[in-house]
């Protein structure tokens, strides 16, 4: 066998194990519902979650904790998903920067007992520099789960 097709072999073999890695670490969106429930099988894998912060009847946010004087990297919110649950979310990191401003937020995680604890934060907040327009942030926890 010649060596160009050794080499050539080699790198379809790389290529091949690249996608089923990025295949296997890929999640899919789901509701709140769905995330506890694959939780309970035993499902180890991480779920998107598209929802909105909650807020009460004058418009303002509830269920924010976050006090950086006590735990710098420990933010939980509550987040209401498309189907309307309202769960509490952990995230072991600090508050992103205009998190009060995002319109629609996409947690990547896991569902752990009775709270969903996110690896990640996706914010679609509207643009400070051209309205109309929606700008996404993405925030990464230092925690992995």
């Amino acid at each position: 066998m010649k060596t160009s097709h050794i080499i050539g072999i080699v790198v379809i073999a790389i290529a091949i194990s690249m996608i089923i890695v990025a295949a296997g670490d890929a999640s899919q969106y789901v509701s709140f519902d769905e995330a506890f429930a694959k939780a309970e099988n035993g499902n180890s894998q991480k779920v998107h979650v598209v929802g909105k912060l909650k807020k009460d009847s004058n418009g303002k946010y509830t269920g924010m904790e976050y006090r950086p004087h006590i735990d710098p990297n420990l933010f939980k919110f509550i987040l209401v998903d498309n189907k309307g649950n309202a769960v509490k979310v952990t995230y072991h990191s600090p508050k992103p920067n205009d998190f009060e401003r995002a319109e629609q937020v996409v947690v990547v995680g896991k569902a752990q007992g009775n709270e969903f604890v996110a690896s990640k934060i996706l914010m679609k907040c509207p643009s400070k520099y051209e309205d109309g327009k929606v700008e996404t942030i993405e925030a990464e926890s230092k925690k992995k789960i």
